[in-house]
């Protein structure tokens, strides 16, 4: 247990410094930014929280002091929490107000910090076994100290998740909504971590062995961590990513239309514009102009498809309307292409039409809708 507590507050730690290294880097054209110096402080707080919870893993003195590791652990997990919620003040507002309750936050982690500090030395901290401050051992100080520190961490958690779903749904699908969002999945997992260790501090001190479920306090801890250090990264790195995503989307739509596309030029060259490449540094224009050359070479089979096609569509067809009729128009093209290929022109053909009433003007939906019939298409060619 002790190996994977270790591991929690090393995965913690490590986040919360590439989170702080990562910000460090916009230092230049971001100090002036009250929001932004607030966020490096926050950063900082959280990286000396966790650096010293895996000393305290590792050894029962700091700085000759006994436990004193883990003093300065809770002392700074409440200023890290006192400096997320002015962080989020400044997020949401810059007016007078949110100055104030700024200030407000700031007493009350001060008056925290002071009451942890004194409760840990009048119940002799220093002297004390380092696992009675994970389990309380039942001495009322210790466990006030416990308890103390465990509402100093659980409160911001509670005002942070109301403050963020209300402001996360006003700013909708920007950065900063995306940030807002992912904070209050991090203050819910963090929440979490508060329970758990209040459960296991309490069924200690009643005399309980939970055995393995005291680790879910670590799991809980470091798994919010690292949501919270990509909450207060995110607003940086979250369009870059979001690009990245849709070049992704688009090249796997690129690939998946392939086939389709293959046949399709094959039996009409003149549909494409330019010789065909393997290169996708334009991946937008190239995808456009493979859509269209579909399109254009479906066209070019109108007078080959016959109607009554698209029985052989259900072959393996299964799910929903929508994917049936891939399948159908799948299957009438490749009854299409055969059709042209022999030169038969079957009496109840598609000389007019389009492809079952689609949106042709909504790109994204026909790339959708494409890469459903060419899915269907290529399936049928390896069931036959």
């Amino acid at each position: 247990m002790t190996t994977i507590k270790t591991l929690c507050f090393v995965i913690a730690a490590l986040s919360s410094y590439a989170a702080l290294i990562y910000r460090l880097f916009q230092v230049r054209r971001s100090w002036r930014d009250t929001a932004y110096r607030a966020l490096v402080i926050t950063l900082l707080l959280q990286c000396l929280t966790f650096t010293m919870g895996a000393f305290a893993m590792g050894s029962e003195r700091f700085l000759g002091v006994g436990n004193l590791a883990i003093l300065v652990m809770h002392l700074s997990a409440v200023a890290f929490c006192v400096s997320a919620q002015i962080i989020l003040l400044h997020w949401a507002s810059a007016t007078e107000e949110s100055g104030r309750r700024a200030r407000y936050w700031l007493i009350i982690g001060v008056a925290l910090d002071a009451l942890l500090t004194a409760l840990f030395f009048i119940a002799d901290g220093p002297g004390r076994p380092a696992e009675d401050f994970n389990t309380g051992s039942g001495r009322p100080l210790i466990l006030t100290y416990l308890l103390v520190f465990m509402v100093s961490q659980a409160i911001p958690c509670v005002t942070i998740l109301r403050q963020c779903v209300p402001y996360a749904r006003m700013a909708g699908k920007t950065s900063l909504g995306q940030a807002l969002r992912m904070l209050s999945v991090a203050a819910v997992i963090l929440f979490l971590y508060c329970l758990a260790r209040v459960v296991n501090v309490l069924t200690a001190a009643g005399g309980l062995d939970i055995g393995g479920w005291t680790l879910a306090a670590s799991v809980f801890s470091a798994l919010g961590i690292v949501t919270l250090s990509l909450a207060l990264t995110i607003s940086s790195w979250g369009p870059s990513a979001t690009k990245l995503l849709e070049w992704a989307r688009g090249y796997r739509s690129y690939r998946a239309l392939y086939p389709l596309w293959r046949d399709l030029y094959e039996s009409s060259p003149d549909i494409v514009l330019e010789p065909p490449g393997a290169a996708v540094s334009d991946l937008n224009y190239r995808l456009h102009r493979r859509v269209i050359e579909i399109r254009d070479g479906w066209r070019e089979l109108r007078p080959y498809i016959d109607r009554t096609t698209g029985g052989d569509g259900q072959v393996g067809a299964k799910g929903s309307e929508e994917s049936r009729q891939a399948f159908a128009e799948a299957a009438q093209i490749r009854q299409a292409l055969h059709a042209k290929r022999t030169g038969i022109i079957p009496d109840d053909n598609a000389d007019t039409g389009d492809f079952e009433d689609r949106d042709t003007d909504n790109f994204t939906a026909e790339v959708v809708w494409l890469t459903k019939v060419a899915s269907a298409y290529r399936r049928l060619a390896k069931a036959r």
